[in-house]
Order: C-alpha cells, then sequence, then structure tokens
C-alpha cells in the first residue's frame, strides 16, 4: 500500500514529532553488532529519516550517516536535531531514487518509515547503493494496544477520531510483507521493549504528532483534545501516563547466500 501524499503529511506536524515521538532503545546497537556485526566504520543511508530520531543513535555509535528524506520540513528539523554530529549528511532524496552512488553504503535503516515506501522501486534502489554483504534494518516501534486499561482506551480514541488510521495502521509491516520485499524468507525478527513517559501536554503532543489524526482546524479536534483530557486523568498516576512500545527490528540482505544469518543469544 503507498499513499499519495507520504512525502508531505508530516508538514505540519514536525515540532510535536521531534519532542514527542518515542526513540530507539540502545539495545539495538548491541543487537545489530551480535547480528550483523556493526562497527562504527560501516556507513549507514537511513531512509526516510525525518527528524533523525534514528540517525542520531548511529551517530553516537561513531558511524557516518546519510539521513535521506524528502520532506523538507523534517528534514530541516533533522538538521538541526544533529548540527552538532559532523558524519551526519543530509540528503533531500527518497527511498526510491536516494541519490547516493553505488555501493556506497553497508547499512539501510527505515525507521518508522517502510510503509510510505514504493517497494520494488525501494528495493532496486537498496540492491544498488548497498555494497556486498550491506545489511538492511526495517524498524517500527510498535505501540501496544492492548497491555493496560490506559493503552485500550488510546487505541478506542484513535479509532473513534482518526481520519485514516485503520488505512495506515493495515500499512504496516508484518512478516510476510518484510519476506515479499526481500524476495527470500532468510532475515530474522527480533523486539526490544520500549517505553514513553508523558505528563498531560506530552500526551496530547504524541497525539498531534501523528498523521491519521485531525489537526488543529478540523471541527473534530477539540472533542478529540477534550477526549485526551478525560483519559488522563483517567489513568495518570502522579501526573504522569506510560505509553509502551515495542521496537521491532526486520534484518536481512538482498542476497542471502553471500552471508548467512546466525541466530544468536541477543538482548530483549
Amino acid at each position: 500500500m503507498t499513499f499519495a501524499d507520504s512525502k508531505s503529511r508530516f508538514s505540519s506536524r514536525v515540532a510535536d514529532y521531534v519532542r514527542y515521538r518515542p526513540h530507539y532503545p540502545t539495545a539495538l546497537i548491541e543487537l545489530l553488532r551480535v547480528q550483523c556485526r556493526l562497527s562504527p566504520e560501516h556507513v549507514i543511508a537511513d531512509i526516510g529519516s525525518g527528524t533523525g530520531i534514528l540517525s542520531e543513535l548511529f551517530l553516537k555509535n561513531g558511524n557516518a550517516v546519510f539521513g535521506v528524506e524528502p520532506n523538507q520540513e523534517m528534514r530541516t528539523a533533522g538538521e538541526e536535531c544533529l548540527v552538532g554530529y559532523p558524519r551526519f549528511t543530509s540528503v533531500n532524496a527518497s527511498a526510491e531514487a536516494t541519490t547516493l552512488t553505488n555501493s556506497s553504503v553497508d547499512f539501510v535503516t527505515a525507521g518508522q518509515a517502510f510503509h510510505w515506501f514504493d517497494p520494488v522501486a525501494a528495493y532496486r534502489e537498496f540492491s544498488r547503493i548497498l555494497r556486498q554483504d550491506g545489511w538492511i534494518a526495517i524498524l517500527w516501534n510498535d505501540r501496544n494496544t492492548v497491555s493496560s486499561d490506559f493503552a485500550k482506551a488510546y487505541e478506542h480514541l484513535l479509532i473513534h477520531y482518526g481520519t485514516d488510521y485503520h488505512r495506515v495502521k493495515d500499512s504496516y509491516p508484518r512478516p510476510e510483507n518484510i519476506q515479499s520485499f526481500f524476495r527470500h524468507n532468510n532475515f530474522l525478527t527480533r523486539v526490544i521493549p520500549n517505553e514513553l513517559v508523558f505528563d498531560l501536554d506530552g500526551l496530547k503532543g504524541r497525539m498531534r504528532s501523528s498523521s491519521y489524526l485531525p489537526q488543529q482546524d478540523h471541527e473534530t479536534f477539540a472533542p478529540m483534545m477534550a477526549a485526551l483530557d478525560k483519559l488522563f486523568a483517567e489513568h495518570q498516576h502522579n501526573g504522569r501516563i506510560a505509553m509502551e512500545y515495542s521496537t521491532v527490528t526486520y534484518l536481512g540482505q538482498m542476497n542471502p547466500d553471500r552471508t548467512s544469518i546466525t541466530l544468536g543469544n541477543v538482548p530483549s
């Protein structure tokens, strides 16, 4: 499933995206070290890098990172957030046409972005820019919808007020989607627990950052935020509420015959 507005739909939500979206756990770096022999010398192409949330994790590991982002507002925010990292290069391009040179990167990553790509064109492009034995890491901060009464109620609120929530949610990658993308089933899946803790303002910002919910000029925005106020009051503890995630990671290669995936003991 592709979206005609995939390169523009977050333009008006950048500030909230920067402040309130979940980051990726540092255990992800250890996972990649164990399974893919990630080292600081490897070059990363972070596709759909947005505001730089995933890119920063690799930059802190010492990697050179190309942040490929087609949305101007998101890309500018990423450049501002990562200005202190000299090994970061911002690229105005897309998954389907990165403008990177042939065989120039060791890892292609996509954090919370894979469902916006044209899979056929992206496969062709990733094959072109990856070095031999390079890896692809497709990552997802998947919000838990049933772990608590709050999680269930928040999910119900999204369903009730969402503009195209089901369509976006149904596009999130599943193992069968990843198998179809790689064109083989020799890929590895790992899940790492993750969590964000919000006060009321933070929870409102998290909601505003979602592309499938109405914005401030929409007639349902005010009742939606009133419902969120009520939800927070019912479930908060000491003025805070936890939103639980699982960081789902798919690791694979274009040609699994080059280097087989060895299943090892990894952090959970």
